[in-house]
């Protein structure tokens, strides 16, 4: 029996789901929508024609708090984490009030967010920075992926067939520095991004992060390992080696000299806020 098109279907758990993807192996989830609807240049001819709304499954709308972690999930609202203040990281919350408009945000999911497929959108390098975990399910296993590995290119950890995003677990480590700076872009479908953490002990630098967004996440480990463990504030000569060092890792990618430049103006300007 063929499948009717454009048939929306509205599971209430996760067992249920994953019924539905049995008996249509093709179909798609749907979290909030918005990279399918009201954008004409995104091509959706593609699309199978059987969608799973997941907006009915309770426990995918969950946000606990433990000590050590913040759990989300996939089905919550932009929004809505920004709505819950302090609790949410910084860079986080600095990265969502920089996605789209109100509206957008009142619909549009984290996990929707962390699993486009047209493109890397904004949420996942501040995850990956922090040291976030994703929860992914299928119908027989459960199995914890960190944020990084999920979106590097050169793994093959992303979502296997019939695979769900489900949870978010967000570790709620303190930074005493960080900042979040998303630059112009002319091409916003491919926004790009900077992520600057550092953490200090006793005036130590103990362990500094720099992660950059364009259509892939870059993180320049090389260049971290010039600074942590050095006495703050920094030496203005050694926060010049790690600028110039960040200068060469980028010019091993195939990056605008615009967009070079805007990186390395922002990492002047963080790296030079710890120096004397």
């Amino acid at each position: 029996m063929s499948t009717p098109l454009n048939q929306v279907l509205f599971p209430a758990s996760l067992p249920d789901v994953f019924t539905v993807w049995t008996r249509f192996p093709n179909a798609i989830p749907y979290a909030g929508g918005t990279n399918i609807t009201g954008k004409p240049e995104i091509e959706t001819e593609g699309h199978p024609p059987v969608y799973i709304c997941l907006d009915k499954i309770e426990e995918l709308h969950r946000i606990t708090r433990t000590e050590h972690y913040l759990e989300i999930g996939a089905m919550t609202k932009l929004n809505r984490l920004i709505s819950l203040g302090k609790i949410v990281p910084e860079v986080i919350r600095s990265c969502l009030i920089g996605v789209a408009g109100v509206q957008v945000r009142n619909i549009a999911t984290i996990g929707g967010n962390i699993c486009c497929k047209s493109r890397l959108l904004d949420l996942p390098a501040p995850l990956a920075a922090l040291d976030a975990q994703y929860e992914l399910r299928n119908s027989q296993t459960i199995r914890w992926v960190s944020a990084s590995r999920f979106h590097n290119k050169d793994e093959s950890t992303t979502l296997g067939k019939n695979e769900l995003l489900t949870r978010i677990r967000l570790p709620l480590h303190q930074w005493n520095y960080a900042v979040y700076k998303k630059f112009y872009c002319e091409n916003y479908l491919n926004s790009e991004s900077l992520v600057f953490l550092a953490k200090t002990e006793k005036n130590i630098l103990s362990e500094i992060r720099v992660f950059f967004k364009e259509n892939v996440i870059l993180r320049n480990k090389s260049g971290e390992s010039l600074l942590n463990g050095n006495h703050l504030p920094l030496n203005r000569k050694i926060a010049d080696e790690f600028i110039q060092n960040w200068r060469d890792f980028l010019n091993k990618y195939e990056i605008s000299e615009f967009s070079k430049n805007s990186l390395l103006n922002s990492i002047e300007e963080n790296v030079y806020n710890l120096t004397e």
